[in-house]
Parts: structure tokens; sequence; C-alpha cells
């Protein structure tokens, strides 16, 4: 069992529930640009990083920040900002490889693992979400 302190959070008011909205949105685009990784000949992870749904909606978790600091909401910011940045690096660093001659089946692997990497992680953020759980991190810091 966890027995450490879990963070407190202001309760959710009427007035922030179009920020759950909200959250739900961003989840739906970044739902949509993993989705149109899998039915399309792009990757997972080429249409996340570089998809307009998943540009719009980190652009929209920046945005909505500040509204959503202290409710359990600002967990599930983080989450997907950082999924979206992790996301990136690790995507710059498969390019990097396969500009390597004997990285290209390493980039691969990295390619496909990220992928799954992020499904996964817009799945399971926006299950918790439906949920009105928080995200929880291994630090439990939600900036």
């Amino acid at each position: 069992m966890d027995d450490a302190p879990q963070p407190q959070f202001r309760p959710i008011a009427d007035s922030d529930s179009g920020l759950v909205a909200w959250t739900h949105v961003i989840y739906g685009l970044h739902a949509l640009s993993v989705l149109t990784g899998m039915l399309t000949s792009v990757t997972i992870i080429g249409a996340f990083v570089f998809g307009w749904p998943s540009i719009i909606a980190v652009i929209l978790n920046y945005i909505k920040r500040d509204d959503a600091a202290g409710t359990f909401l600002a967990t599930h910011f983080r989450w997907q900002i950082r999924t979206f940045w992790f996301a990136l690096g690790w995507t710059v660093l498969s390019w990097l490889l396969i500009f390597t001659l004997i990285g290209i089946p390493f980039a691969w692997m990295l390619i496909v693992g990220v992928s799954i990497w992020v499904a996964y992680r817009v799945i399971r953020g926006w299950l918790a979400l439906s949920d009105g759980k928080p995200m929880k991190f291994s630090d439990d810091d939600a900036r």
C-alpha cells in the first residue's frame, strides 16, 4: 500500500466545470492525433508531435494551465504537456539515430515504443479524468 500523503486539491466549483470540459477537449485532440497516426501512413508519434490536433492541444494546455492550478485538473495539464514534450524529445533522438546507418533499427524500435507510450498516456489520462481522478507523478508535484 502507498502510505505517502496525497496532495490536497481545491474542489472543482461550478465555475470550473467549463475547465473540465476543456480538459476533455484537449484529451480528444490528442486522441485524434493518435488515431490519425494509426489509420494513416503517418506514424502515431509523427501525428502526435507534428499534427495540428496535438499542437492545438498543447497550446490550450498552456493557456488554461493557470486556471487549473490547485485543482486535480492541474495534474492532467502537466501530464499532457509532459507527454507532448517527452514525445518530441524521443522523436528527435530517433531522427538522430536514423542518420547513422547502425541506428536505423534502433530508431524504428524507438518510434514504435514511443508511439505505444503516447497512446497509453492519452488513454490512461483520459480515463482518469473521466473518473474524476488526478494523475499521479513520482514526485506527487502537480505544477
